[in-house]
């Protein structure tokens, strides 16, 4: 079997990020892969618009399928948000681990977050929980790349130097990756960078998303994600074009759609190939 593993963690640089490309369905991540995206990454909140679910109410196993879905769908490495590994105890985080690993994934993002709770786990058990999954993670017969989130600084949880104390036990606790999603600035994200030597991902939301990939790899950024800010943005058409239908009864915004024959021939383009 094909081992996306090593080429997705190749990618991991920092100083020289590359654009984790978020997609919600095959369709997205094949048009993605045709405009020259390097890896792919699902979003849990952008996967449970799809299905009619708000965020954080996508089940591990609806998670998985969906996972399966984009890894069979193009030839990229696709990494899997697995919001906090679907269990509280290590060990279903750990299972969640295997699982991704055998759904196809080149990697796992797992949060410290209390799934639906919008509260952070105690340090503690947020470090044993990824020293749980980077066990499993380093047993498996491939390579795989786990990436430990401290979600607490976005949910206002708690502040950055108890983030950056997480990361540093989750680094210790054998974490490929940090990510703390959406910091109050970006010197802060600078601080995050400085304070690791692991590559570090950044999240395009609020501030950040005004400042270029350049700005990014100045500050040693080694991954950019979207999360779900792609397909929002898709939303937001949604949105205006039908608000204008239905509220004034014109279509004028309809023209400004894309032709269905150019996304065909990027749905070819960006289908998987082996």
């Amino acid at each position: 079997m094909h081992d996306p593993g090593p080429a997705f963690r190749a990618l991991h640089q920092p100083g020289t990020p590359f654009v984790l490309a978020n997609a919600w369905d095959v369709g997205s991540a094949r048009m993605l892969a045709a405009m020259g995206a390097s890896a792919i990454g699902t979003s849990s909140a952008a996967f449970g618009f799809t299905i009619g679910k708000p965020d954080g109410q996508v089940s591990r196993d609806e998670a998985l399928a969906h996972a399966q879905s984009l890894v069979a769908a193009t030839d990229l490495p696709v990494s899997g948000d697995f919001e906090n590994g679907y269990g509280d105890d290590p060990d279903m985080v750990a299972e969640t681990v295997k699982l991704a690993f055998e759904a196809g994934l080149a990697g796992i993002s797992i949060e410290d977050t209390i799934g639906g709770a919008k509260t952070s786990y105690d340090r503690d058990l947020a470090i044993e929980r990824i020293r749980a999954a980077a066990a499993t993670a380093r047993a498996l017969p491939r390579d795989f790349v786990l990436v430990a989130r401290a979600d607490g600084v976005m949910l206002e949880n708690y502040d950055l130097d108890e983030a950056l104390a997480r990361l540093a036990g989750f680094e210790a606790a054998g974490a490929d990756c940090l990510y703390v999603p959406a910091p109050a600035s970006f010197e802060d994200l600078q601080k995050i960078c400085e304070s690791t030597t692991l590559p570090v991902n950044a999240l395009t939301v609020g501030t950040l998303a005004s400042y270029t990939l350049e700005d990014f790899a100045r500050i040693g950024v080694a991954r950019i994600s979207l999360g779900s800010s792609l397909a929002r943005i898709t939303h937001r058409v949604i949105i205006d074009a039908m608000s204008e239908v239905f509220e004034d009864g014109s279509f004028s915004r309809l023209k400004k759609s894309v032709s269905g024959a150019e996304i065909d021939q990027m749905l070819i383009e960006g289908t998987a190939k082996g």
